[in-house]
């Protein structure tokens, strides 16, 4: 033991590793000493939140543009109000590592009725929780720490998955032999696998087939694999798809690419595609209920090759055991198939827009939003009128677009948003969301200003939860929200007037001309109000919605 290298000091090492320069969070006591070892290195920076649920939110966002990310909570309080949004990490199959400040091994050894427990002796409650939601959880002590925390590091490292490790206050300080810091690189190298024999199966699979299609999910974005796929694809003809659980992280300017997927409700030239196909290769997809227009893919497992980071299966037969995803999917990217196909137009128009003095609608908002993205932005849509007016938009080429289309949790979009504005400067984050689900969450206009991010920010305000009218209730109380004075929010937050833009659009013209400026004004939060009708709602969310009230008889 040399140097005065401490366990937490480890700890943040492979955090910081594995991708993680800012670190989110909400102090609490039982994690105050680790945040000291945080704010006194220069290579790692605090990123405190207004609460756990937010911090948790933003952890996400961040993840997913730079493939991992940390936050910290503390015992029992500080954890519970983040799950939400770690559950959100599990569904949706993203990278996060939360950090639990715990009370010390003596204090849970005893029993003792230390405040944020329930008082009743038990310590593990909290943990069994979360292993209960299958989040693979490590709970430190003097005799394993490091075997522990490398564990977590390889299973989120090979997964992709989130993961929980909770640290005492007492082992904080606990000196650790500094020779372990330079075999962190070797926890990431993976064992050579050989998959010929289910790579053979594959490819057998589709030379069978005559009109074979690619849908694409979250997996393909989370493993990295998109170029692999585009190159089978343009090797071999086939066109390719994506879902709105994973759309945007992928290249949606390439020939082969014809559009998002949303079973029988999207649009005819897109759904032809899938009719028509002998052989769906589902390439890391989750077929739910939101991104199948309510279960109505035209295809089942009797013409379908699943490709997903855990398990392969061919027309419903399982794959041999040698299957590995990443070998796979590299194996197809220099595969020629023995079968032709006809070249792939993938139809990749832009929208032509006159806006005129009429009242702004749904359909002009989402087009203009569609024209307005450019390669440096990242478009997050929260769930509801943003995401299924923005999912089916095709993205130009450098863009990236996400949302939380499985999990769904109202007032997520807001500081994901900001959470991947921090991970990457160089983008601009353009976010879509209703003004109901942002008042959830509104509390980290805080640390925005104090940030000094300057992502464009769409409040669609049209008096309350619209998907919810849709779904149930059009005109009952529930589905009200307060009206807030948007204009006044910034500097409430603690921003100068140099810092934003407030701008009300109510026009076609007043959208256009508010994004003008946004796009100039590079250098400040610019947050502009959209007034829309209370009852207009994109296509797709009416169908869907449909489709979800149908489900809850």
């Amino acid at each position: 033991m040399t140097d005065n290298y401490k366990l937490s000091d480890y700890l943040l090492d492979v955090v910081k590793y594995m991708g993680s320069d800012d670190i989110f969070g909400v102090p609490g006591d039982y994690n105050l000493q680790l945040l000291d070892h945080i704010t006194h290195r220069p290579d790692l920076s605090w990123k405190g939140n207004a609460n756990e649920l937010n911090a948790s939110y933003m952890a996400d966002g961040y993840a997913r543009e730079k493939g991992f990310a940390t936050f910290i909570t503390t015992f029992g309080v500080g954890e519970l109000s983040a799950i939400n949004g770690l559950s959100g990490s599990i569904a949706e199959h993203v990278p996060v590592l939360e950090i639990v400040g715990a009370p010390t091994n003596k204090v849970q050894n005893n029993g003792s009725l230390v405040h944020h427990t329930f008082g009743d002796h038990n310590f593990d409650r909290f943990e069994k929780a979360h292993r209960a939601l299958g989040i693979k959880s490590a709970r430190l002590d003097s005799e394993n720490a490091i075997n522990k925390i490398n564990e977590v590091a390889k299973y989120i490292y090979e997964t992709k998955n989130p993961a929980y490790i909770i640290l005492p206050t007492n082992l904080v300080e606990m000196e650790v032999n500094k020779s372990l810091q330079t075999d962190i690189p070797n926890l990431f190298t993976k064992d050579t696998i050989i998959s010929d024999k289910s790579e053979k199966q594959i490819v057998s699979a589709i030379n069978n087939s005559k009109s074979p299609v690619i849908i694409m999910g979250h997996e393909v974005d989370r493993f990295n694999v998109f170029d692999d796929i585009k190159s089978f694809a343009s090797n071999n003809n086939i066109p390719v798809l994506d879902l709105g659980l994973g759309k945007g992280n992928i290249d949606e300017s390439f020939d082969n690419f014809v559009g998002t997927y949303n079973g029988q409700i999207s649009d005819e030239d897109i759904n032809k595609y899938v009719e028509n196909a002998d052989t769906v290769i589902l390439v890391g997809a989750k077929l739910t209920d939101s991104v199948t227009g309510g279960f109505t893919q035209q295809f089942d497992e009797s013409n379908t090759i699943v490709l997903n980071y855990d398990n392969a299966r061919i027309y419903g037969k399982d794959v041999d055991s040698d299957y590995n995803f990443k070998n796979i999917i590299n194996a197809l990217s220099t595969t020629k198939l023995e079968i032709s196909l006809n070249a792939v137009n993938g139809n990749n128009k832009e929208i032509e827009l006159t806006p005129s003095d009429n009242t702004l609608t749904q359909s002009f908002y989402d087009n203009a939003i569609q024209n307005f993205a450019s390669k440096n932005n990242t478009i997050v849509a929260e769930q509801g009128t943003s995401f299924f007016g923005l999912a089916d938009k095709r993205m130009p080429k450098g863009a990236k677009f996400f949302g939380q289309p499985l999990w769904g949790s109202i007032g997520y979009a807001f500081p994901a948003s900001l959470g991947s504005q921090i991970a990457n400067k160089k983008r601009r984050v353009v976010l879509s969301t209703g003004e109901g689900s942002l008042q959830l969450t509104i509390q980290e206009l805080g640390l925005a200003f104090r940030e000094k991010l300057n992502p464009i920010m769409f409040v669609i305000e049209n008096s309350g939860y619209t998907v919810e009218r849709v779904i149930h209730g059009m005109t009952e109380p529930y589905n009200d929200v307060p009206k807030l004075n948007y204009g006044l929010m910034p500097q409430a937050f603690g921003a100068k007037e140099d810092e934003y833009d407030f701008i009300e659009v109510s026009t076609e013209k007043e959208l256009l001309d508010a994004m003008a400026t946004a796009k100039e004004e590079t250098d400040k939060f610019v947050l502009i109000q959209v007034n829309m009708a209370v009852k207009d709602v994109p296509t797709q969310l009416a169908k869907t919605a449909t489709a979800f009230a149908n489900q809850n008889k």
